[in-house]
């Protein structure tokens, strides 16, 4: 029996990058998923390539940030799949990289509404059908930031975003300790995705991520790498766990990453391509001058 066998899954920003990598995995192993995006024609793609791969698999627009929305995706999902056994809320957005003053109040509102509002939106539509059923897992994604004491600097809204969401996971695990559901704060590291490449950045600033190529050479993993530590949280081995914090990028990661950099070095080969596509855009002077 596969690990996922008659489990229905929710998973938030599931039409790309990590987010579809979560739904190939859950699927591979028994899941029925529904995957959530904001666009119909990304939601298709997605979909096309999961039933290729012999997948149940279904899809809904939803802007996570309206709780109409998410609430009409729990609907979709028990309509079509009868229930929902694992929820993860996986959608996010950064800001431009730069000075908090310098970013455009929408762009950091973004961040806001679909990192925090969005994962207080999912959690609250999952807990109502799990919480009655005394049984399902709720997975929140981290990031950089989420336990960062000083703050990631010229990265405030993700950052500090990131920190809501492992505080708030952690006290609603508590919360809910005693009616069966598995509430679970999940970083995936680095993660080597259209979202890490393609950036933005307040002119003046981009120099400053040059770094950013070097890190991802030395630490990220393609999605396929973290989708199966959600696999494992989604699964019975947690069950009884809840209020774990799971990270990927342990110490024996990094110090992974230092060798294999430093035995490509050695032996003279080339440097993998981690280049990253910057848009520089015109920093908000009004917020900057006030």
């Amino acid at each position: 029996m596969k690990t996922l066998e008659n489990r229905v899954a929710v998973i938030t920003g599931g039409t790309r990058g990590l987010g579809l990598g979560i739904a190939q995995a859950y699927a591979a192993e028994g899941a029925r998923v529904v995957i959530a995006g904001r666009s119909q024609s990304t939601i298709d793609q997605a979909l096309s390539l999961l039933r290729t791969s012999g997948a149940q698999a279904a899809g809904i627009a939803c802007d996570v940030a309206e709780l109409s929305q998410v609430e009409a995706l729990g609907a979709f999902a028990v309509e079509t799949f009868g229930k929902i056994d694992i929820w993860v809320n996986n959608a996010g957005l950064s800001a431009p990289f730069g000075p908090t003053t310098a970013i455009p109040t929408a762009s950091f509102m973004g961040v806001v509404n679909t990192n925090i509002v969005g994962v207080y939106n999912g959690s609250m539509v999952a807990l109502r059908y799990m919480v009655p059923r005394h049984s399902g897992k709720l997975i929140n994604l981290l990031g950089r930031g989420d336990s960062d004491k000083k703050g990631v600097i010229f990265q405030n809204a993700y950052g500090a975003s990131k920190t809501w969401i492992r505080s708030f996971t952690l006290a609603l695990a508590q919360e809910n300790k005693d009616t069966g559901v598995g509430i679970f704060a999940f970083n995936p590291g680095l993660v080597d995705t259209d979202m890490l490449r393609h950036v933005e950045a307040i002119s003046g600033f981009q120099q400053r991520l040059k770094a950013l190529e070097t890190v991802i050479r030395l630490w990220a993993n393609k999605p396929d790498i973290p989708a199966q530590k959600a696999l494992w949280l989604a699964s019975t081995a947690t069950d009884g766990k809840t209020g774990l914090v799971v990270n990927v990028l342990t110490t024996q990661r990094i110090l992974g990453g230092l060798f294999h950099e430093a035995a490509r070095r050695v032996m003279g080969k080339p440097a993998p391509d981690t280049s990253l596509d910057i848009h520089t855009i015109v920093p908000d002077r009004r917020q900057a001058e006030s």
